[in-house]
C-alpha cells in the first residue's frame, strides 16, 4: 500500500509542478514535465491534439499567451490513483481589452516514468465563447483554419 501511495503522491507532485509552471506561463518548465510523445486534448474544442512537448505548448500558447493576465486559482481538488491524476481547477483569464472570466474544468493526466504523457481537459467550452472578446475568438479561429490547432 505504501509503495502505491508514494507513487500516487509523487505523480500528484509532478502534476502540481506542471500547474504551477502553467500559472507562470513558464513554457520551458512545462516542456520538461512532458514525455516526448505527450498528448494534450481540449475535449470538445475545435482542433486536434497537441503532440509532443512543442505541440502541447504551441496549442496552449494560441489560447493563453495573448492574455494580459492569467491566474490558476488555488484550493481545488486533486486525486491520484497510480499513474492517473485528476484535478478540478479554475483559471482566471484577463484580456487587455478589459474582459475577464473564470474558466473551470477537470484535467485528467496520465504519467509515465514521472512525466505527463496524456492530458485531457474537460470543460464548458461555451463559457469561453460566451465570455472571450471577439478579437480573441477570431485569432483562435484563424489558427484553427491554418491547421495550427
Amino acid at each position: 500500500m505504501t509503495n502505491e501511495t508514494d507513487r500516487a503522491d509523487a505523480n500528484k507532485a509532478v502534476v502540481q509542478a506542471y500547474w504551477d509552471a502553467l500559472a507562470r506561463r513558464d513554457w520551458d518548465a512545462m516542456k520538461a514535465l512532458l514525455t516526448e510523445d505527450a498528448e494534450y486534448t481540449d475535449v470538445g474544442a475545435k482542433g486536434g491534439a497537441g503532440i509532443g512537448p512543442d505541440g502541447v505548448i504551441a496549442r496552449l500558447k494560441i489560447g493563453i499567451e495573448s492574455l494580459s493576465d492569467y491566474k490558476h486559482l488555488p484550493g481545488e481538488n486533486m486525486i491520484a490513483e497510480g499513474d492517473l491524476v485528476m484535478t478540478e481547477h479554475t483559471e482566471q483569464w484577463h484580456f487587455h481589452t478589459g474582459e475577464s472570466f473564470d474558466h473551470s474544468f477537470v484535467s485528467v493526466t496520465e504519467l509515465r516514468d514521472g512525466k505527463i504523457f496524456r492530458w485531457h481537459d474537460y470543460s464548458n467550452i461555451a463559457n469561453i465563447y460566451e465570455n472571450a472578446p471577439a478579437w480573441w475568438l477570431e485569432e483562435v479561429a484563424r489558427h484553427a483554419s491554418d491547421g495550427q490547432i
